[in-house]
């Protein structure tokens, strides 16, 4: 996130949520978000296929067909051009390679809009006009938004809508990005992406390599790496021979399920640490027993940038160890076997940690947007979002009120991509996947907890009223959902929530995963799965 949850919730004149189940996914801002509406009259819009709770506070709903987002902020933005409504003085100073932009937007009339997003004209209008008079807008998205072919041009096609209405770098205003699950944002800082060290230095970078080479001791390469989406078809293409997986669940969390249990079953060794027994773990030749978030010390890095503590509660139960523990132990043990290419007077390069704060400090060294935050300040209870490159840095609640990171922002023209998949004749409806306010992703933990089993204790299938009384779906109420790649069967939950063609399910039972039926098309950029619209055929079984 540009700005910080609650300067959000504060400031902001509007909400602009777009692909975010906001109240059910992220419960906390939610609550926040609703708030706001309530006691001080902020506008909200939210653009979302289905009717999520969040809607009950919308001042306007608009239901774009899955997979056309791009057109409708298009057609926002078309509008706003149209009335003159964009921010001048901020695209002059600020921007460039507006009229490339602007030539792809006007592209996208209402009427045009209308048609592939099935949006009404007088709709688009009037969200624009709140939109646009409502000083500053905030901008949230979540999975929503990125799970696309087109993830990566959809978040550019927000960053135009910021820009164009100079939101950027203003309190209440930026964009939110909404992270998917706990300390993501950490992972992603720490060089949990194939293409960057920690903070977002390029492998690429000659500089870069050399300094990490300098600290850790170790021969590196300028080459890009492989995500998660691209591991698992890379094991039958002979690319990937062993993998390590921690705290991940791929049989529950990544498509096609079918095609994902074949990859493990060809790998030739596999290492999953966990903390529960889960559907990876019978694919598993070892299984190393990890510890939950009460049993250790270190430091989470939230959506909105900020680093907190986390400070152990219990002891670790069984034989269960920190995950920094076995993974230092463990490459003490690798380092036994490569110690010709290890320089071992390297400042970080003996993986001889005695706690998380020494590890802290090793961050503090090498990452230098975490530069200046040190154990002792969050103990302290100092507020620290990165960057903070020093220790006497407040850090920073707020990007790009100056400058952005490149100098000016460059509007980039997007134009709409429809989805990989579409309906036909013999798969005529949309799936569309998420999770459900009970639930949380595979399901490890929250199927554990029987509370939560006992208000919602299986798969369960949105389908609109309309669909339902097509299907004949009257006491007898088990769906068999088909896509081109499997079958699933799972109870429906008639409801409105969904529009007519549309079916929403989710991944957290594993005899009625929606992940059997979705698709592995990538976006070219990020690889990230297109979740969000799937062909299926709906029956009454």
């Amino acid at each position: 996130m540009s700005n910080s949850m609650d300067d959000v919730a504060k400031f902001a004149q509007a909400f602009f949520i777009i692909g975010s189940n906001t109240t059910e996914q992220h419960p906390v801002f939610g609550a926040m978000l609703r708030q706001a509406v309530r006691q001080r009259g902020a506008k909200l819009i939210v653009a979302d296929p289905r009717k999520i709770d969040i809607t009950e506070f919308a001042t306007l709903h608009l239901r774009q067909k899955p997979g056309t987002d791009i057109a409708l902020l298009n057609g926002l933005m078309y509008i706003i051009l149209e009335k003159g409504w964009e921010d001048k003085a901020f695209i002059e100073e600020r921007t460039e390679n507006f009229d490339e932009f602007k030539a792809t937007v006007m592209q996208y009339p209402p009427e045009k809009v209308a048609e592939i997003t099935r949006v009404p004209v007088e709709k688009l209008y009037e969200a624009a006009e709140i939109i646009a008079s409502s000083k500053p807008t905030a901008v949230l998205w979540a999975m929503g938004i990125t799970q696309h072919i087109v993830g990566v041009r959809n978040v550019m096609d927000l960053a135009n809508f910021q820009m164009l209405l100079g939101n950027m770098g203003k309190p209440g205003g930026g964009v939110s990005p909404l992270r998917g699950q706990n300390n993501v944002q950490g992972a992603c800082d720490m060089g949990g992406l194939p293409n960057v060290y920690p903070a977002y230095q390029p492998v690429t970078s000659e500089e870069a390599r050399e300094k990490f080479e300098k600290a850790w001791g170790a021969t590196t390469e300028a080459k890009v790496g492989l995500t998660v989406t691209e591991m698992m078809p890379g094991i039958l293409e002979g690319k990937v021979k062993s993998m390590y997986i921690l705290g991940e669940d791929p049989v529950m969390s990544d498509p096609d399920t079918k095609h994902i249990r074949h990859c493990l079953e060809e790998l030739d060794f596999l290492v999953l640490q966990e903390i529960f027994p889960s559907e990876t773990a019978a694919y598993a030749d070892v299984l190393l027993p990890g510890s939950s978030f009460a049993e250790k010390t270190g430091t989470f890095t939230n959506t909105e940038r900020r680093v907190q503590m986390v400070r152990q509660a219990i002891e670790p139960l069984g034989e269960s160890k920190p995950d920094w523990w076995i993974l230092s132990k463990l490459a003490k043990k690798l380092m036994v076997r490569i110690s010709e290419r290890v320089q071992k007077d390297a400042p970080h390069a003996g993986w001889e940690y005695q706690d998380t704060a020494e590890i802290m400090s090793e961050i503090n060294a090498v990452t230098p947007s975490y530069g200046g935050i040190t154990h002792a300040r969050l103990e302290a209870g100092e507020r620290l979002q990165w960057p903070c490159p020093t220790a006497d840095h407040p850090g920073t609640p707020i990007l790009h009120t100056k400058q952005f990171t490149r100098g000016k922002g460059k509007f980039m023209a997007i134009d709409h991509v429809p989805p990989a998949e579409r309906p036909d004749d013999d798969f005529p409806m949309i799936m569309s996947t998420g999770r459900v306010l009970y639930h949380w992703h595979g399901g490890q933990m929250t199927r554990r907890a029987a509370g939560i089993m006992q208000v919602y204790g299986e798969a369960l299938v949105e389908l609109n009223p309309d669909d339902a009384d097509k299907l004949g779906v009257n006491g007898r109420n088990i769906l068999r959902i088909t896509s081109r790649r499997g079958s699933i069967e799972a109870k429906a939950w008639v409801t409105d929530r969904v529009p007519p063609g549309m079916v929403y399910a989710n991944f957290h039972f594993p005899e009625a995963s929606a992940n059997e039926l979705t698709h592995a098309s990538l976006d070219p950029v990020s690889k990230i799965p297109s979740y969000k619209v799937t062909a299926v055929k709906v029956e009454l079984v």
